[in-house]
């Protein structure tokens, strides 16, 4: 779990000597205490996301087995991590790419740019002079 999540996650009591509040939440008919500095009602988020999963999980199999099940959201959860995270990294190599081509499009038009101020730049001097 991330420094955000929490610090510990027991189904029983805390110790009082942190100063983190404890948060209750229920996953799959389990009550579970989490300590935490992160934002409760995200933690809540979290907590009915993961039970969701697993109930979605359930519904679809024969076992009853709360850690099999939980094992099974795990890894359902885990994919969907894993496929988004590659669908980010293609977005951000596209937009690498696609800043590349800009940058070198700009710096193109400016030496162009360039070039002509400097052209007119040496034709007003010799009209001037």
């Amino acid at each position: 779990m991330s420094a955000g999540i929490g610090q510990m996650l027991n189904k029983g009591s805390m110790d009082a000597s942190t100063s983190s509040p404890t948060i209750r939440v229920e996953i799959y008919n389990q009550t579970y205490n989490i300590r935490s500095d992160g934002d409760t009602e995200y933690i809540i988020q979290l907590a009915e996301f993961v039970d969701s999963r697993m109930r979605e999980i359930s519904s679809g199999t024969l076992t009853v087995d709360s850690l099999k099940v939980a094992i099974l959201a795990a890894l359902h959860i885990a994919d969907e991590l894993h496929r988004l995270k590659n669908m980010h990294e293609q977005a951000d190599s596209q937009l690498a790419a696609r800043s590349g081509e800009c940058a070198e499009m700009l710096d193109k038009l400016l030496k162009v740019r360039n070039s002509v101020e400097t052209e007119q730049g040496g034709a007003n001097k010799l009209t001037l002079g």
